[in-house]
């Protein structure tokens, strides 16, 4: 008996030195080398189940353990700042029932009991977004920014002064911002309220707590421009914000537009605030950022309230959060209820579902879209990220593989985000064993053999009309109003033809009968002929429409109308070849390279024939002339006459041309009702604007 318990404790005394271990060199990679190599959930994980152990062997606990420090050594190419007082983390919170507890140890602590609590014996909360950046202090003396540093360790942290200084929402002198008082206030020692404005004194020193980060657009520029150059991508905001803050040159700092949330204060001279809340205002009174979306809270429920609107509404906020802080609100209570070694009693961090994890790729397999970009995606071991769980992710390109060196069997960390379909966001080479196999985008459609074509970084399938993965949203577009004008043929009645076996490719609709349709759920004698009907009466299109329904990459609407004018009929546009399409004005080389590709692939070719054979008509086409040769229009705001398509065709009938984007080369400016913003980019041009009425008049010559 006395054997087993010393080999349990055995046991568990290995485990938490391993744990240590792990977490140690996880912290060194994060802070240290900004190079992670796990999700911020596993850290979590390791981190929870040390906490675990130690609590069940106290004896074991040792001032070295990561569960007793904050965070990890500053670099040594920075100079150092030692914080006045130490720049704690929080302990976290997953659930909901965690956030309560945390609500009910304040309320114990505090000796507010349960029984007694009524309405308002709540604790008072602030609430405020948790961002997803590097932690900071900002010093200052007598209103001037005299240092600043990052978190490090919580006691030392490294010289980042010059840097801070890069960033434009730091003040490098404090304000003494007016505000209106808010009704009710009450003087509190050393603020100055009037009726009219309220002020703080600017403080002999003042040092700020705040988070550094990289706003979402800044962030997909900068990994942008690090992907055209050859750079390894940063894994996310944090990464980028942590990376671009410890740079040795500042002047790579200022380049990328890091902002700043100040969120708290350490030491305080000659100001005395009585609530955190008050704090905040201060701050924004001197000038200082804080986030807007900060809230105060009577009571834990508000709280969870605040945190579920805060988790629905994180995808439409230009920076990443993962979580929100509470914080007890009276400065006071806060003092009474002290500090543990690693955190404050009186703040949590109550986290968000995480949205990045680590899985293994299983295969890598090829998505064709309905344009016929093949898209390669990671077959996955089925992992929880955002309370969803995932089997695949996208790789996006074969140049995103290859800067990822990206390979079957590699353990990766994935991320999600809102309800898009999760992505790579790094390998962990460490993990590899020698049996991954690279992965390359195969050179013939795995969906039905076309050849493949590379444009720009996208890979594409030529297959086109044939193509199994395309055929439903080739028809959709080839039925739509502005292209074949099939009407009563929606997209559910398509879905159905295809799924069903009737058609496989949009000739075959000119091959349906009456009596096959009547086969089919849902469909009566009535509804059936209408259809065949409406079928047959498409088959006299205009060849601009004709063009433009066989959903050609690269051409719209514009381009099939200058096709049609260019070649005349669809056996011209077919014969041609990729120079001569390059000389004729408004192609560039991705529409040349599309519409000669579209034509080389015997699949097309074959629906062609079929639409031929069906009686589908195949018109000529003169150039046109009339009132409107050789002018241009554009269109914004509402028409009253006539719709916006069929202003276009009286255009186009014509003689004349329409386009979708301002430029120098419009004639002409139609301006309805209630314009939009071509309208004020062509006042900026200084091109012609005229009414409807005006246009009008132009139709009448």
């Amino acid at each position: 008996m006395l054997n087993i318990g010393l080999m349990k404790k055995n046991a568990i005394e290995k485990e938490i030195e391993k744990l240590r271990q792990e977490i140690n060199l996880h912290n060194y990679r994060y802070y240290v080398l900004d190079n992670p190599v796990i999700s911020d959930a596993g850290y979590d994980k390791l981190m929870r189940r040390l906490e675990e152990l130690e609590a069940k062997c106290p004896r074991l606990i040792t001032p070295d353990s990561p569960t007793q420090r904050i965070g990890a050594k500053p670099l040594e190419a920075f100079g150092t700042i030692t914080h006045t007082t130490p720049m704690l983390s929080l302990d976290n919170a997953f659930r909901v029932e965690e956030a309560n507890e945390f609500d009910d140890r304040i309320k114990k602590l505090l000796k507010i009991s349960q029984e007694s609590e009524v309405r308002g014996r709540e604790i008072e909360y602030v609430a405020e977004p948790k961002i997803d950046g590097l932690a900071i202090e900002l010093v200052y003396e007598d209103g001037r920014f005299v240092a600043g540093s990052t978190r490090g360790d919580g006691y030392t942290g490294e010289d980042v002064t010059q840097n801070l200084k890069t960033i434009r929402s730091i003040p490098m002198r404090l304000f003494q911002i007016q505000k209106p008082a808010p009704a009710g206030i009450k003087q509190g020692a050393g603020v100055r309220s009037q009726e009219s404005e309220i002020t703080y004194p600017i403080p002999s020193r003042l040092e700020v707590r705040g988070e550094v980060f990289l706003p979402l657009k800044v962030f997909e520029k900068i990994n942008k421009e690090r992907a055209k150059s050859g750079e390894p991508l940063f894994a996310n905001p944090r990464n980028a914000a942590a990376g671009s803050l410890r740079q040795l040159d500042p002047r790579i700092t200022a380049s990328r537009p890091l902002d700043i949330f100040c969120y708290g204060v350490g030491v305080v001279e000659g100001v005395k605030f009585k609530t955190h809340w008050e704090t905040l205002d201060a701050l924004k009174v001197f000038g200082l950022k804080t986030n807007p979306l900060i809230k105060k809270c009577n009571g834990i429920e508000t709280v969870l309230s605040y945190h579920k609107e805060m988790e629905s509404g994180r995808d439409n906020l230009p920076y990443e959060v993962d979580g929100i802080v509470i914080k007890v609100n009276d400065i006071e209570l806060q003092d009474r209820l002290g500090l543990r070694t690693r955190n404050p009693r009186w703040a949590v961090a109550y986290k968000f579902k995480p949205r990045q994890e680590t899985t293994k790729i299983k295969n890598i397999e090829i998505g064709v879209g309905r344009t016929g970009a093949l898209t390669p995606v990671a077959i996955m071991e089925p992992v929880e990220v955002g309370g969803v769980t995932i089997e695949r992710a996208t790789l996006h390109n074969q140049d995103e593989i290859d800067r990822k060196d990206v390979k079957v069997g590699d353990t990766v960390v994935v991320q999600r985000a809102g309800d898009v379909i999760p992505e790579v966001v790094m390998v962990i080479k460490e993990k590899r064993t020698g049996k991954e196999k690279p992965y390359r985008i195969p050179e013939k459609c795995p969906l039905c053999n076309a050849n493949v074509e590379r444009i720009g970084a996208i890979y594409y399938c030529t297959g086109g009309l044939s193509c199994p993965a395309q055929v439903k949203e080739t028809i959709k577009h080839f039925a739509s109003k502005r292209a074949m004008n099939i009407e009563g043929l929606g997209h559910k009645h398509i879905e159905q033809f295809v799924d069903d076996g009737f058609i496989k490719d949009v000739a075959d609709l000119y091959y349906l009968k009456k009596e096959d349709l009547l086969k089919l759920e849902r469909w009566a004698d009535k509804s059936a002929e209408n259809l065949i009907v409406a079928i047959e009466g498409s088959k006299r299109p205009t060849l601009p429409k004709l063009i433009y329904a066989l959903g050609i990459r690269q051409v719209g609407e514009h381009m099939a109308h200058v096709l049609a004018e260019e070649f005349g009929s669809l056996e011209g546009i077919m014969k041609t070849d990729k120079e001569i399409l390059l000389t004729i004005h408004e192609i560039g080389p991705e529409t040349a390279e599309g519409v000669y590709d579209f034509f080389q692939e015997p699949h097309n070719i074959k629906v062609i024939e079929k639409l031929k054979k069906a009686g589908v008509v195949f018109p000529q086409m003169k150039k046109t002339s009339g009132k409107l040769s050789g002018k241009t229009f554009i269109f914004t705001g509402t028409l009253s006459s006539f719709s916006r398509d069929e202003a276009k065709e009286l255009v186009e009938k014509q003689g004349g041309a329409t386009a979708s984007g301002i430029s120098k080369k419009i004639d002409y400016v139609v301006a309805g009702a209630e314009p939009g913003s071509k309208y004020d980019e062509a006042k900026r041009m200084g091109l012609k604007i005229i009414t409807e009425e005006e246009f009008e008049r132009l139709l009448k010559g």
